[in-house]
């Protein structure tokens, strides 16, 4: 075997998400748009004060999409000393699963997040106190690209444009264009992860533009859209695939179905499953 390449379910080779931050009564508006063309939301909140818990349950959860943590005060880890900055996740965490009734593994970094250190907090400090706290991903800003890769570290996790980035149509035209036909060692999937806060429409007048955005996602038919939470949970299921020495047998001990490239041929492995590709 030469490569083996995650494929997202179905086989397809693209993903799309879409990440807002403050839990904002515009999000309501934002989840119906974006439930509307079939694409999937994260929804990053500080507590449930602004939107109620059963409003959150029937128009954000309800229609498939994700709540995750944006720390209690809504404060940037990077610049606090790590007592405070566990307390700030811990609360919110605690805030949010208990009005939801739900387990939250999810964050954004609120602020300036981990752009910026000082009070003795590091990186590798928070990444290892988020692990603690049972955090399995946190998303980062400040470095628009269009690599459309996946996270290689998912407490630093990069998304491909804010909205409001005058290049983002431009991203997701060249995210359409993309094709697994390419050299044998450049066949990795690939993921376009957008965010913002959906108050920049109200503010800026201009949901048409949200419209826009989501209607050149949703025609995009080699694509797999997705949470935030999603998305880590099936590339550690791809990750936890077992390979027999003489790569001729693939095990998976995941409770999820995942798909995957082996020399341009598809296959798909079911949980518990072992399967001979040799």
């Amino acid at each position: 075997m030469k490569y083996m390449f995650l494929r997202f379910p179905d086989g397809k080779y693209k993903a799309a998400t879409l990440s807002y931050d403050d839990g904002c009564p515009t999000d309501l508006k934002l989840a119906e748009t974006v439930t509307k063309y079939g694409l999937k939301c994260t929804f990053n909140m500080v507590s449930t004060d602004t939107l109620t818990p059963s409003v959150i349950k029937e128009k954000i959860l309800g229609a498939g999409h994700e709540v995750a943590v944006h720390c209690a005060n809504h404060r940037a880890p990077g610049l606090q000393r790590p007592l405070a900055g566990i307390k700030e996740v811990l609360n919110c965490r605690l805030r949010l699963e208990s009005d939801l009734g739900l387990i939250i593994r999810g964050m954004a970094y609120p602020d300036s997040g981990i752009t910026r250190f000082s009070n003795g907090a590091s990186y590798e400090n928070i990444k290892r106190y988020l692990s603690d706290l049972g955090i399995v991903y946190s998303r980062t800003l400040g470095g628009d690209n269009n690599s459309f890769s996946l996270p290689q570290d998912f407490y630093a996790w990069m998304p491909s444009a804010r909205h409001a980035n005058p290049k983002t149509l431009e991203y997701i035209d060249e995210f359409a264009a993309l094709t697994d036909d390419l050299y044998c060692a450049r066949r990795d999937a690939r993921l376009f992860y957008l965010w913002g806060h959906s108050y920049e429409f109200e503010n800026d007048n201009n949901w048409d533009y949200l419209d826009e955005i989501c209607g050149k996602l949703s025609s995009l038919k080699d694509t797999w859209f997705a949470t935030n939470i999603e998305i880590y949970d099936y590339v550690t299921a791809y990750n936890s695939l077992i390979m027999s020495a003489d790569e001729t047998m693939v095990y998976n001990p995941s409770l999820l179905r995942i798909w995957f490239d082996v020399d341009g041929k598809l296959y798909d492995i079911k949980p518990g499953e072992t399967l001979n590709i040799g």
